[in-house]
């Protein structure tokens, strides 16, 4: 029968004839209200006089893993035989320790089993549920008895070991033994290991040998760990802490050595060695490993039946999380009942464990510590490639955190340092877009050409550093650096980077060739790579708002926004005849060297920017001059862009500098915020390149 509830303040504006007719109808709600929740009450006392409507119950909390609410329906005999507070505990550690969940159980009930003069119903029933060695399932009998509860007569479970599973008998146990796998390693194509197999050192304290300066030991302990003396006590207070048990404080890296002896000196601290994650790179390779840590409610909710536990580790960033069903490790384990003298006498099941893959890299670790520790101070982000390839050598940020940290454990005030650190060391810059500047233009002469608006031979006269093209513009003019006081052709554009020279270049191509020329170059498409990279643009909108963004475009400003992965690739096709290969992460993918974009440009024009992009090295009076290395012939450009919300006032310069070396098969861009210009990222790279 369907409960249904009247509130007499909802018939309050109904209108009536008189006060009489009033009070009769109020009297009529209140004896239909009555006679409902009279109804109900005995819907509901029907349902609990039957053995099936109460064992309904029983099972319902059952599958909501709700062990109060089923203690409560337990018979007298049951109660006596075990308190609540271990009922509780037992579910809760045996299902906890099993990985329980997903529980599903059915009863079949027949008719008229049950009569007057019976006081015990046997009831059969089905239980199956998702563990750490899979799906168990099995058939039993519940009992239940008729006994008396506060002057009435209710029908009662009667409990024993036997209904967690059917082969329990009192004094058994559930144990759990697990056979630990290994997480698979981030390898470099050398053979180095990025993320490894290794050893941290836990640091704890066995309670009953802190002897009488426990105090001043806990002290010590909370200021080398970041914590409280109050949350070291909280550990050594737990329910399962005894006197002579270690009970781990924190953790330090092997290297820690000083640290290390200075703590094991402290009365009753003692270390212990365990199996843990290491990052060799530290730093030099965090945005691209990423880390691994505890799983979360949230996460293991989210990944609900497919076999991870409120033990298990999983990939937090980077890497180790775009990997993590490659990565992951299942270690085996075996659930076993045990007799009251922990003999085992029954298996229930058991897995065996299964290490993680290795994941195999195009990276070069060395290539990547030296980008990194040659980046210094500088905030910034920077990619190698191989460009005939498509192989990514390099994907560097700095900034960063040291993702053993992670590992070892954060406190609470290292977390709050990395989250508001100004210099935002968790950022992953090499997945942002920048706006690129001058190292665009080559993009840029390349449309032109193919368009057919630009001979790249035929000089254009420009005088002066500034230039508008009429008055429409009022007071805004585009600027260059430098007047080599004659006209500029495209070789001497891209050797002096001429801005005035690009930005009447985009005018002469014209919106709709711009934007188609740029499409063929990939940009508004995203980039198949395991990182998440938004695809480049030219225009927040999608298209131009006037003639001066169309020319600011032409030497990289504007609104146009580009990764620096996008653009590193995008200069292999000058390298390449004129098509721009696949990048490629994953030296074990599968896949060999692949074409991205099939004839971008032609060859011939292909080779005539990568020639110019040569002079702007080997001419004296080219930008990336600096950046020549005798007996190697490299090409680049350089570009700075200057970032403020209008030319009015002052802004930040972001420098960067693109180089390849085609003897060496590698491709560099570096790309460093606030800086005073390229030529800070043009010596870097020189000296990288020198190494390699």
């Amino acid at each position: 029968m369907t409960r249904k509830f009247f509130n007499l303040d909802d018939y309050k504006d109904l209108e009536m004839g008189d006060s009489m007719r009033h009070n009769g109808f109020k009297l009529i709600l209140l004896l239909i209200i009555a006679l409902g929740l009279v109804l109900s009450a005995c819907s509901k006392d029907e349902e609990e006089a039957t053995p099936e409507g109460v064992f309904e119950k029983y099972i319902s909390y059952w599958m909501e893993e709700d062990f109060s609410s089923m203690y409560e329906l337990l018979s007298s005999d049951s109660k006596d035989y075990i308190s609540q507070e271990d009922f509780l505990a037992r579910y809760e550690n045996i299902y906890s320790g099993i990985g329980a969940g997903n529980i599903e159980i059915s009863f079949t009930t027949e008719e008229d089993e049950a009569s007057d003069e019976v006081e015990e119903v046997d009831l059969a029933y089905s239980l199956k549920l998702d563990t750490v060695v899979g799906t168990l399932d099995f058939d039993h009998k519940a009992s239940l008895v008729l006994e008396e509860v506060e002057g009435e007569e209710a029908w009662k479970v009667q409990w024993n070991e036997s209904m967690i599973f059917p082969q329990m008998e009192p004094g058994d146990k559930v144990r759990v033994n697990s056979t630990p796998a290994r997480r698979g390693r981030i390898i470099d194509s050398k053979g180095m290991a990025l993320a490894d197999h290794g050893e941290v050192q836990a640091i704890g304290i066995v309670p009953g040998e802190l002897g009488d300066d426990a105090e001043k030991t806990k002290t010590i302990l909370a200021e080398a760990f970041e914590t409280t003396v109050e949350n070291i006590d909280a550990k050594l207070n737990a329910s399962w802490v005894k006197p002579d048990l270690f009970v781990p404080i924190g953790r330090l890296s092997l290297e820690d050595q000083d640290k290390i002896l200075e703590l094991t000196s402290l009365p009753g601290v003692l270390a212990q060695r365990q199996r843990d994650r290491i990052y060799h790179f530290k730093e030099a390779a965090a945005h691209l490993t990423g880390y691994t840590g505890s799983i979360t409610a949230e996460e293991l909710e989210e990944l609900s039946g497919q076999g991870y536990n409120q033990h298990s580790i999983i990939g937090k960033s980077g890497l180790e999380r775009l990997f993590e069903d490659r990565l992951r490790p299942q270690d085996g384990y075996t659930i076993t009942i045990v007799n009251k003298n922990n003999i085992p006498k029954l298996t229930l099941g058991e897995t065996q464990p299964k290490d993680g893959e290795d994941i195999i890299l195009t990276i070069d670790a060395l290539l990547q510590k030296r980008i990194y520790d040659e980046m210094g101070d500088e905030k910034g982000t920077a990619v190698a490639l191989n460009p005939k390839t498509g192989e990514v050598l390099a994907l560097v940020n700095k900034p960063a955190y040291d993702p053993n940290q992670f590992i070892l454990g954060l406190s609470t005030k290292q977390w709050n340092d990395l989250n508001e650190d100004p210099d935002k060391p968790l950022l992953n810059r090499f997945t942002q877009r920048y706006s690129p500047g001058s190292v665009f233009k080559p993009i840029v002469a390349a449309i032109a050409i193919e368009d057919g608006s630009l001979d790249p031979n035929q000089a254009m006269d420009i005088t002066g550093l500034k230039w508008k093209k009429d008055d429409s513009w009022g007071n805004y003019s585009i600027t260059r650096v430098k007047d080599p006081g004659k006209p500029v052709n495209l070789r001497d554009a891209l050797v002096y980077s001429d801005n005035i020279y690009f930005a009447r270049v985009a005018l002469n191509i014209g919106e709709e060739a711009f934007t188609s020329g740029a499409k063929k170059f990939g940009f508004g498409e995203e980039m198949a790579f395991p990182y998440a990279i938004k695809s480049s643009q030219l225009a927040n909108e999608g298209t131009f708002a006037n003639e001066i963004q169309l020319a600011d475009s032409g030497y990289g400003q504007g609104q146009v926004l580009v990764s620096p992965l996008h653009l590193a690739t995008m200069y292999t096709t000058f390298l390449n005849e004129g098509n721009m290969v696949q990048p490629r992460l994953l030296e074990d993918d599968g896949q060999s060297p692949t074409i991205w974009k099939e004839g971008v440009i032609d060859k011939a024009t292909a080779d005539l920017i990568k020639n110019n992009l040569i002079q702007v090295i080997e001419d004296p009076q080219g930008t990336a001059s600096s950046a020549k290395i005798p007996g190697r012939t490299l090409g680049g450009k350089t570009g700075t862009a200057e970032i403020k919300a209008s030319q009015d006032e002052e802004g930040i310069n972001n420098g960067s500098f693109i180089v390849f070396d085609e003897d060496k098969d590698i491709l560099i861009l570096m790309h460093l915020e606030d800086v005073s210009g390229s030529s800070v990222a043009v010596s870097k790279v020189r000296r990288i390149l020198q190494n390699y």
